[in-house]
């Protein structure tokens, strides 16, 4: 079986409001990071500079990961799933990548009882990176 390179593009119509689902993962690890959304313009500004780019919907504006926090994430690699509307991002990450200061956006355990525990150390205190 051959691999034959074709375009395809995220399929942003699909999306509501033009956005898609993004999920950085770990390259090396394969931990999810966290989960945020793109649009056209973040998805071709994250491949066209090689760091992770994406659209805030609370501030309206896209959002480049780590300009605030300097937590970056380099961009190995970029998949769709089968219907090019979700994105997946193989990343380097630098720091933490949650703003709560944890190495990842899913920190909390949900146990059989419904009770919640947070099993890992926070990285970094959210008050030195973003002021309190």
């Amino acid at each position: 079986m051959s691999s034959k390179s074709k375009s395809l593009s995220p399929n942003f119509a699909a999306g509501q409001h033009g956005l898609l689902p993004a999920i950085a993962q770990d390259h090396l690890t394969g931990r999810v990071l966290m989960m945020a959304w793109m649009n056209d313009a973040a998805f071709e500004e994250t491949l066209r500079t090689g760091q992770a780019c994406y659209y805030s919907r609370s501030r309206q504006a896209m959002w480049r990961k780590g300009e605030t926090s300097g937590h970056r994430q380099r961009v190995v690699r970029v998949q769709l799933d089968c219907d090019a509307d979700c994105i997946l991002i193989h990343v380097e990450q630098i720091g933490a990548a949650c703003h709560e200061g944890f190495e990842s956006c899913f920190f909390r355990t949900v146990k059989a009882d419904l009770s919640v525990s947070i099993d890992e150390p926070r990285l970094v205190d959210p008050a030195d990176v973003y002021g309190g």
